[in-house]
């Protein structure tokens, strides 16, 4: 449980308003069930720290702002259900700037003491939680180009949760060829 001393944190890509729409419609369209993940909260995880002290938040910033990646095509285009009753959208392939950037992440936060989720990783952007079903398959597809990653801020309120930007870094565009 995050105090005020401690905050929960992750970076995450976030996802632009008008896929965040399509998403939602779709998904509310699919019969999915459980607790639906609020169009403003819909992300794909690059790494999750946890309950972090919030003195660590400088640390933090400075290590995202050292991580160099491209920009990449993202492309969710399947559906998964991932542990007890979370459904996902994820990428049939995952761009290997995507892979890359997470793992230099998990990388340098590993350096900074920060211990992470033992299982590989797996790009997902969750749309329901306690679903009911398993859900596994094909998905309509949804894309868009990834050109910065954010460190959120999860937070419980009477309204449900809340994430907050606490810094966000842009990814390299990809160089024009000469």
């Amino acid at each position: 449980m995050a105090t005020e001393d401690t905050l929960r944190l992750f970076f995450a890509l976030p996802c632009p308003p008008e896929q965040a729409a399509a998403i939602c419609s779709w998904r509310d369209r699919q019969a999915l069930g459980g607790r639906p993940v609020a169009l403003e909260n819909l992300h794909l995880t690059l790494a999750f720290l946890g309950a972090q002290p919030a003195a660590r938040l400088d640390a933090l910033r400075h290590l995202a702002a050292g991580v160099t990646s491209d920009s990449f095509e993202l492309t969710l285009n399947r559906l998964i259900t991932l542990g007890k009753g979370f459904a996902c959208l994820a990428p049939s392939e995952a761009p290997p700037a995507l892979l890359q950037l997470a793992g230099s992440l998990a990388e340098r936060l590993g350096a900074l003491g920060i211990v992470l989720d033992s299982r590989p990783y797996l790009p997902h952007m969750t749309l329901a939680r306690q679903a009911p079903t398993q859900a596994h398959g094909a998905a309509a597809t949804f894309g868009w180009k990834a050109e910065r990653f954010v460190l959120y801020r999860s937070q419980n309120t009477m309204d449900g949760v809340r994430y907050s930007e606490l810094g966000s870094w842009p990814l390299r565009s990809a160089a024009a060829p000469d």
